[in-house]
């Protein structure tokens, strides 16, 4: 072969090698991360702080990290103590709503349940006045509609045949006076006498118009009735076909329905709000009828079995559309109280604290101590701890809550006005956890989480009070010698570098 054919063949080879090997070589991460699309930058410690050029943090000096189209954000932020950094994808997954806190205004709509329970100023007793049996009783059950004066039931008694004869016989009485013409006084002497023995006829338990009859007839009858005192409905009945029955026994109980109570179920802030005379909306849900009713003059009663105020409620019943224990819709206007307010679902209560998780930035979500006011309309007015414009979850923080509960703890510090335990270490391999764990110190001015012996190393370090304090950067340094006292008191320092002791020489 001759040397520039031998020449052409190498030259050959090399190509294809070069090609195979450029094509064949697995794409490193940084290809692929210049292949993708950066959406903005962000501080890894201040995940509220975006931007959309590369750089360096405004607070500690620290390098923006670029956030990639379909990355993680979780993986990029280091949300503060017990927050928790969920990418959108796994919000959806757990259902994650979340809603912005405003201030309260105008009046809110209050539905709650109510009772419906028989006016007790028109329910009738029918008490037997001496000891019978019964004769007769017609089909009148519980719940039978009955009309004024309607036949309910006859008995018999021995008692009332000696009050029936001196009734007759003072009737004769007066007709005798009136057959010989006597003074006036004998005649008001025998009138009186007359309204005595009705009034002991009614004792006994006959009614009106019998005693009339007894009037007009003069004729002793042994079955006494019993009758309707008024148009109504049977609420109870306590006696059958020839019982017997005692002096004082509760023969009936009848209820004039047209006018009615509702007991409604209320919390105390909402019985407030509710003033005597004022309208409330009853809706008959199995009816699909609406009506309307008037807050009574009498103060609400405490239920101790449902832990509510029992308000009662003046309605009128025409057609007896509401019914003794029917239940009802209730709903009236109340004013909000003045101030913020969030949904209850959105309140975890551990029994010691009560807290909301707010979202800080997108995907962050971090709790927040808040201190409640009144319930009112599923809602609750938050005194303290929330401002209006925060992002609150309202759903899915149960499990955002585990999900913090769940984060690897790490030596904490506060720098802030309230204070927070450090979180215990719960290590891998204990003894190089704990070591790792004693040199953690956080930066008194940023928060940010540093290795001591690499900001002594690197001459990040001041010394205030005798103590050894760690920076991140020159810039924090340089603030915290600006003012000490603005970034770490005598109460805080210890905390500040927990573990860290005095700087060694």
């Amino acid at each position: 072969m001759n040397k520039p054919a031998l020449v052409g063949s190498l030259v050959v080879v090399a190509l294809g090698a070069f090609f195979a090997g450029r094509y064949t070589r697995k794409a490193s991460p940084e290809d692929h991360a210049k292949a993708k699309h950066i959406l903005y930058y962000v501080d890894p410690m201040h995940p509220a702080y975006k931007s959309d050029k590369p750089g360096t943090a405004p607070d500690c000096g620290m390098a923006l990290e670029p956030v990639y189209e379909g990355d993680d954000l979780a993986s990029k932020l280091q949300p503060g103590p017990g927050g928790v950094a969920i990418a959108e994808d796994k919000q959806r997954l757990i259902g994650v709503q979340v809603e912005q806190v405003e201030k309260n205004s105008g009046s809110r709509m209050v539905r709650t349940t109510g009772r419906v329970a028989a006016n007790d100023n028109f329910v009738y007793k029918l008490m037997a006045g001496t000891d019978g049996w019964v004769q007769s009783l017609n089909d009148n059950p519980v719940g039978t509609v009955v009309k004024k004066d309607q036949l309910l039931a006859t008995f018999y008694s021995r008692e009332f045949r000696n009050a029936e004869q001196a009734y007759i016989g003072s009737l004769a009485s007066i007709d005798r006076v009136k057959a010989t013409r006597t003074t006036d006084d004998s005649n008001r002497l025998s009138d009186s006498s007359v309204r005595i023995n009705e009034e002991q006829l009614r004792t006994l338990g006959m009614s009106e118009s019998q005693i009339k009859e007894l009037g007009n007839t003069r004729q002793i009858t042994g079955d006494i009735q019993i009758v309707s005192p008024a148009e109504g409905i049977v609420l109870a009945r306590d006696i059958s076909p020839a019982q017997r029955f005692d002096k004082g026994t509760e023969l009936y109980r009848i209820a004039d329905l047209s006018k009615v109570w509702i007991l409604a179920d209320l919390f105390g802030d909402q019985a407030e709000a509710l003033k005597p005379g004022m309208r409330v909306t009853v809706h008959v849900r199995e009816l699909g009828k609406t009506t309307s009713a008037k807050v009574s003059d009498v103060p609400p009663l405490f239920d101790s079995v449902s832990r509510t105020l029992k308000l009662r409620l003046e309605a009128d019943n025409p057609g007896l559309l509401l019914r003794p224990e029917m239940l009802v819709d209730v709903e009236f206007n109340v004013p909000a109280p003045v101030g913020i307010s969030v949904p209850q679902e959105a309140v975890l209560d551990s029994g010691l604290q009560k807290i909301v998780y707010v979202e800080t930035s997108d995907g962050v979500f971090e709790p927040r101590v808040v201190e409640l006011g009144s319930v009112f309309a599923g809602r609750v007015s938050v005194k303290r701890g929330l401002v209006e414009g925060d992002r609150v979850v309202t759903s899915g923080n149960f499990l955002i809550d585990s999900e913090s509960r769940m984060k690897p703890a790490r030596a904490q510090t506060m720098n802030e006005k309230h204070e927070t335990p450090a979180a215990k270490v719960m290590p891998k391999m204990q003894n190089a956890s704990m070591a790792s764990a004693a040199d953690t110190v956080h930066d008194p001015v940023c928060g940010m989480s540093i290795e001591r012996s690499k900001a002594v190393s690197s001459g990040h370090t001041e010394t205030y009070n005798g103590e050894t304090v760690a920076f991140c950067s020159d810039k924090c340094r340089d603030k915290f010698k600006a003012n000490p006292a603005k970034y770490l008191d005598d109460k805080l320092k210890t905390a500040a570098n927990s573990g860290a002791g005095r700087q060694d020489d």
